[in-house]
């Protein structure tokens, strides 16, 4: 099962509360951050003992989490048997994208009449907060989109469908974008008019809007590798 953002999310503030939460839980979530952060690059072999270090647990709970991870698609073993981000090139990516498209679109219109109005209105106000971040903060970023996502494909209904685009969001989140920060204004407008659709519970509209937001990256990815 792939695990939203939202839990990896309050797994994080739990950390930062010192409320209890296991060794393993730990290691996940510092595991996790390091990926979304790119300091953990994709393809390279990762050595448990320095991560083990780095992290502050001994090597069994770091390799539950490495196991949690790799179940998520995060994590691939090589020839060797060591664990790797997985790198997800160019083709796979927009591959991905298309089917996104397709399945995110049809989640966002099933998902307008199961959204609470107070759901909305707090991933607006955090997407506001990114927005006027100075500097570019990249895993507010990340996070933010995550939660307009997760607003629709967690609320659409369809549990195969919510287990499909999980997995797909996590194969292009690991795609490394150059120049992410010039996706902010685009992302932030674009999420924008999702939110108006999900808010006003409007299936046509929000099929459109996600739709066109996921051609956008397409186009973006296709001209930053030219």
């Amino acid at each position: 099962m792939h695990k939203s953002l939202s839990t990896i999310n309050q797994l994080s503030t739990d950390l930062g509360r010192n409320m209890p939460v296991t060794l393993s839980d730990k290691a996940y979530t510092s595991l996790f951050a390091m990926i979304q952060e790119r300091r953990l690059p994709g393809g390279v072999p990762l050595v448990e003992q320095q991560l083990a270090s780095l992290i502050g647990v001994s090597r069994t709970p770091l390799r539950s989490a490495l196991q949690r991870l790799e179940m998520e698609g995060l994590l691939n073993k090589d020839a060797n048997k060591s664990y790797v981000v997985r790198k997800v090139e160019l083709k796979e990516y927009l591959q991905s994208l298309r089917v996104r498209e397709l399945l995110e679109a049809e989640a966002a219109a099933l998902a307008v009449d199961r959204i609470a109005p107070e759901s909305i209105e707090k991933v607006r106000a955090n997407l506001h907060v990114v927005q006027a971040k100075r500097p570019y903060d990249m895993i507010s970023h990340w996070r933010s989109d995550d939660e307009v996502h997760d607003l629709f494909i967690l609320n659409c209904g369809n549990q195969i469908m919510t287990g499909m685009l999980q997995s797909l969001r996590v194969t292009t989140n690991l795609f490394e974008i150059e120049k992410l920060s010039e996706r902010l204004e685009p992302d932030s407008k674009q999420h924008e008019r999702i939110l108006d659709a999900l808010e006003a519970r409007d299936g046509k509209a929000a099929r459109r809007a996600v739709a066109a937001h996921i051609r956008s990256l397409f186009q973006f990815a296709v001209r930053a590798v030219k």
